[in-house]
């Protein structure tokens, strides 16, 4: 049977070929990596961006300067892997929302919407440096998004495709194809690359639509630039969600 042999140290893969186990050295290496990013977002939390340094990371875990950069040649290196983290988490969050929000799609939408938001207002440094004003290392982050494996587009993903679903069942309104054929679609190749170019324009520009707005009132009470305006930021999303999901329905535009 395939499996894993922790006694004797030997990995089976699904083919029956036998893998080595990974070395002490190996697993020293992955324990230190794993620790160099705890502590990069430690410094991110109590300091912010301007706080993540390889020198400072180093003195924190009693190494030379030197030496972290065995496993990181650079500080941006350590910023897109941190970034990378990061939205691995976020996308575990966001999809167990889903899966525990049942079958009904718009039901799915509302859920990961909130569980956007909650892990946003909740994560507020980690929040400003995958989705605020771009560093160098999440600048390149983003840039390498062509890739459907790729930890920002596994976040989108389910979001994506909740949204082909709700399309596929009953297709809502949107401009009108030939609008966005002409202005829109060349300007979607990005997109659709790293989601697949089967996914309808109409479910691309719902996708986005819906991403500019969900991302742009959580970043606005994140940052706290509701505060003029709003006591509860919370019940200000509830509508705002309500609005956005009712165009998914039959009935959109009706009480």
């Amino acid at each position: 049977m395939n499996g894993v042999n922790y006694g004797n140290a030997v990995l089976v893969s699904q083919g029956g070929s036998r893998l080595s186990a990974p070395t002490r050295r190996e697993r020293l290496r992955t324990s230190t990596l794993s620790e160099i990013k705890e502590e990069a977002r430690r410094l991110l939390v109590t300091g912010g961006p301007d706080a993540i340094s390889l020198r400072a990371i180093a003195r924190e875990m009693g190494m030379t300067a030197p030496a972290i950069y065995r496993y990181f040649d650079s500080l941006d290196a350590l910023i897109e892997a941190l970034a990378g983290d990061l939205y691995i988490e976020l996308s575990a969050v966001v999809g167990a929302a889903k899966a525990d929000a049942g079958d009904d799609p718009l039901e799915q939408l509302k859920a990961m919407a909130r569980a956007f938001r909650d892990w946003s207002v909740a994560h507020p440094a980690e929040f400003a440096l995958i989705l605020g004003n771009p560093l160098p290392g999440i600048v390149a982050f983003q840039e390498n998004c062509d890739d459907e494996h790729h930890p920002g587009v596994e976040f989108g993903r389910p979001f994506m495709e909740t949204i082909n679903v709700l399309w596929l069942r009953d297709p809502y309104p949107t401009p009108p194809r030939s609008l966005m054929e002409e202005r829109l679609a060349a300007h979607l190749e990005p997109l659709r690359a790293s989601h697949g170019e089967e996914v309808p324009i109409e479910v691309a520009w719902a996708f986005l639509s819906g991403w500019s707005r969900l991302y742009g009132l959580v970043s606005m009470e994140v940052f706290h630039h509701l505060r003029w305006a709003v006591s509860d930021p919370g019940a200000l999303f509830e509508m705002e969600l309500h609005a956005y999901v009712d165009q998914f329905t039959p009935h959109a535009g009706k009480a």
